[in-house]
C-alpha cells in the first residue's frame, strides 16, 4: 500500500471583499455658473443616478468660474462635462445630459446599439 501524499499546500477559505466601497459611483460634473444649462444637467445626472445607481454614488459639482484650476486634472474643454471618476475607466459626457440612453451608454449603465 502507497502511502498518501499530502498537498504542498493548504486550501485557504477566501472571503470574499467587501464590494460596498466597490459598488460606489463618483461623478464630478463640471459647470460653469448656474446658467439653465448648468442646472438642467444636474437635474438630469440626478434623476439618472436614482434611477439607475439607487443611493451608489456621490456627485460632486464643480463650478470653474470659482475654481479654474481645478479643471485641468480632468482635461476639461467644454461645459457642463461630466467626468465618471470611479468606477475606472474614466468616461466623459460632453452636454446636458437631457439625452439619458446616450448617457447611460456613455457611463457603461446600457450596452451600445
Amino acid at each position: 500500500m502507497k502511502p498518501k501524499k499530502k498537498n504542498s499546500y493548504k486550501k485557504i477559505k477566501k472571503e470574499k471583499p467587501d464590494n460596498k466601497a466597490n459598488d460606489m459611483w463618483t461623478l464630478r460634473l463640471y459647470v460653469a455658473g448656474q446658467t439653465p444649462k448648468a442646472l438642467t444637467a444636474f437635474t438630469n445626472l440626478k434623476k439618472i443616478c436614482e434611477e439607475q445607481l439607487k443611493g451608489k454614488y456621490s456627485i460632486e459639482v464643480i463650478d470653474l468660474l470659482i475654481n479654474p484650476q481645478l479643471g485641468t486634472d480632468d482635461q476639461i474643454l467644454a461645459l457642463p462635462t461630466l467626468v465618471r471618476k470611479l468606477p475606472v475607466p474614466v468616461r466623459k459626457i460632453i452636454g446636458d445630459l437631457s439625452n439619458t440612453e446616450r448617457v447611460l451608454v456613455g457611463l457603461d449603465l446600457l450596452p451600445g446599439s
